[in-house]
């Protein structure tokens, strides 16, 4: 849940958490091997305190077993997590260019959610709720703090997914243009923003056809007034009402730190005056993310993600090129895309590491497809099988592309 801690954290930081969780282990009492939790990432099901969290019939100990994996004695949050029912604090390290400097704190918790006997017995795999706060600040003058969550009804057949908060923003547009050089312009995002999701599960099948709202009242204003003339004054636009449609399709094994599985989604959000929107315009996108045991110890990720704006969007709604190791906003138009692959190497059964690198166009308003830049990244890392009974992983990303490098703090995978 540790991004790029911007304007992109304030916004989706919450969403990232709630819109991830999709896999979540039955009751059942099989046991994986830990050799297959390391390979795979695997959820382990037959985890004794992931059991004891919800019988109420948890091992007797210390404060300090609370953190400890019974099976291996390595340091691990799922009992705290689910038994204890203690908050994952997440540390929020900003290297983030387009912020500078600066830090945080996010406090997550999980809950498993109720579950009929008949899922049970198919061994359904349902989902943990997920909710928590945050609160950043970084040297610009950049802060925000808000808070989410993601919740389950009915054996997985309904979801919902809610986040809201305020933030005070400094970045810089770019312009882009054939004939001169790009030219930075800063600027200052102040506001609240909100989200809902509604998803309902078609059938038993892994696919959901959700529903969305999002607002954001925001009061834009420029650094220099002499910047002024680079924009109309459709682009100052304070309040974005939408409302969207969206429709998925997931087959991940564990989407916290996915193993193996397809995910695919497809989303659009219209903003018009009628549902409370200063402006009216669309934005859309579409991306899959893969994962593919390779060999022994071995996954690799691919990823391929779309977006797009249409009609009077303000400027700082425009998408930009998300991959770790560039700015936030350094490259935004009518339209961005992106493919980045990710190889992950299991070491031990909790202890990984990665090695990544991806590429990405930004077009649209100024300059067509052919003519635009690639810009390219990559980047290492590494994670720790922090909650076996989740199977999440924690760990650090480095990443660097022509322009910048920064480091990430990531709980959960990066692709969100």
């Amino acid at each position: 849940m540790a991004r790029k801690h911007s304007l992109a954290w304030s916004l989706m930081v919450w969403a990232a958490a709630v819109q991830q969780v999709h896999a979540m282990p039955g009751e059942d009492t099989r046991e994986v091997p830990v050799n297959e939790v390391a390979s795979h990432a695997a959820v382990d099901p037959g985890l004794p305190s992931a059991i004891a969290a919800d019988t109420g019939d948890a091992p007797k100990g210390s404060w300090w077993d609370a953190f400890k994996d019974p099976k291996d004695g390595d340091v691990d949050m799922s009992r705290w997590l689910l038994q204890h029912k203690g908050a994952l604090l997440v540390p929020i390290i900003i290297t983030e260019p387009a912020v500078g400097t600066g830090g945080g704190l996010a406090a997550v918790f999980f809950q498993r959610p109720p579950q009929s006997e008949a899922s049970k017995e198919r061994g359904d795999r349902i989902p943990p709720n997920i909710y928590g706060v945050g609160a950043f600040k970084t040297e610009n003058g950049t802060w925000g703090f808000g808070g989410g969550g993601s919740f389950h009804f009915k054996d997985d057949s309904w979801r919902y997914a809610a986040l809201a908060g305020k933030a005070s923003v400094n970045l810089d547009f770019y312009t882009q243009g054939l004939l001169q050089e790009s030219h930075k312009i800063g600027y200052n995002l102040d506001g609240i923003f909100a989200y809902q999701q509604v998803s309902r599960r078609l059938g038993r099948s892994d696919w959901f056809l959700s529903g969305r709202w999002i607002y954001m009242d925001l009061d834009s204003r420029l650094n220099l007034q002499s910047d002024r003339p680079y924009f109309q004054p459709k682009d100052f636009a304070s309040r974005a009402s939408g409302l969207g449609l969206g429709l998925s399709y997931d087959s991940r094994d564990n989407t916290l730190t996915p193993s193996r599985g397809w995910l695919w989604r497809l989303e659009g959000t219209a903003y018009a005056p009628a549902f409370g929107s200063d402006n009216t315009f669309q934005t859309y996108r579409t991306h899959v993310y893969g994962y593919l045991p390779v060999a022994q110890s071995w996954v690799l990720g691919l990823r391929a993600d779309v977006r797009a704006a249409r009609g009077e969007t303000p400027f700082y709604q425009l998408p930009s090129i998300d991959l770790r190791g560039i700015s936030y906003g350094r490259y935004q138009d009518e339209n961005v895309g992106m493919i980045e692959a990710e190889l992950r190497w299991n070491l031990t059964p909790r202890w990984a590491l990665i090695g990544f690198g991806g590429a990405g166009k930004a077009w649209g308003r100024r300059v067509g497809f052919g003519d635009a830049s690639t810009h390219a990244t990559e980047g290492v890392g590494f994670r720790y099988l922090i909650a076996r009974a989740l199977g999440l992983y924690a760990g650090l990303d480095w990443a660097r592309s022509q322009d910048d490098h920064a480091y990430y703090i990531q709980v959960g995978s990066a692709w969100r």
